[in-house]
């Protein structure tokens, strides 16, 4: 009876021990679990934090480079002039005195573009056809000869370049003195008065297939009431 009594004095303290014993391990694992844990997510805060300043930095390059070129874009002349029944002529100039860097006669008349103006956006596309560079090099876009001409998205027949003549000179020599505006130039000749619209434009160029003419306004409105886009397609 002792001997029974001896033996199960002892179960307890055996089973204390080797509950303790049980314990330390599970709670060294709790430790370490989290302690992963926290590692992951100053890890995860190390990522998200060094993806966020990398876009950061990709935002301010994008924007240091986009405003330079915003206010390093030039600036032209532009002049819009022709008979009020007869075709519509187009120049730039890169001042009021210099030669047209180009000149553009569109078949539209003057007074439909005057109306199309009016209605408060006008959009002249200039289409010519893209030929394929063999032995010569490809001329530039102001060069070319002939464009399938667009105004507001209405084929409005064909536009062509052509050499400035002593009768545009005439009517760019008497707007030289307008930086910018609208009016009438009395004609000499049986077509009448000559219209005129003179403006400064922003010159855009895209790529040596594309560019474009945005007509800055001087009242601070959003959009531009002309612009001109000449595309190689």
């Amino acid at each position: 009876m002792k001997t029974i009594m001896a033996r199960t004095s002892h179960e307890p303290s055996s089973s204390s021990s080797s509950s303790s014993s049980s314990k330390i391990p599970f709670q060294r694992i709790r430790r370490g679990s989290d302690g992963d844990r926290m590692v992951g997510d100053e890890e995860a805060k190390k990522k998200a934090s060094s993806a966020a300043e990398a876009a950061v930095s990709r935002l301010r390059s994008v924007l240091t480079a986009a405003i330079p070129g915003r206010w390093n874009r030039p600036v032209l002349t532009g002049t819009l002039f022709g008979h009020r029944r007869g075709h519509v002529n187009l120049a730039f100039q890169v001042d009021a005195r210099s030669c047209p860097a180009v000149l553009i006669e569109l078949a539209t008349p003057t007074s439909t573009l005057v109306r199309e103006m009016a209605s408060g956006l006008a959009r002249i596309a200039l289409e010519c056809e893209r030929k394929e560079e063999k032995t010569t090099p490809r001329a530039g876009l102001l060069e070319e000869p002939m464009w399938r001409a667009y105004c507001n998205g209405r084929k409005c027949g064909y536009a062509v370049r052509r050499e400035c003549g002593p009768a545009d000179w005439k009517v760019l020599r008497a707007l030289e003195p307008v930086s910018m505006g609208a009016g009438v130039l009395p004609g000499d000749d049986p077509d009448g008065d000559i219209m005129y619209m003179r403006a400064r434009f922003e010159r855009v160029v895209g790529s040596k297939d594309s560019e474009a003419f945005y007509m800055i306004n001087p009242d601070g409105n959003t959009g531009p009431e002309l612009s001109v886009y000449l595309l190689r397609v």
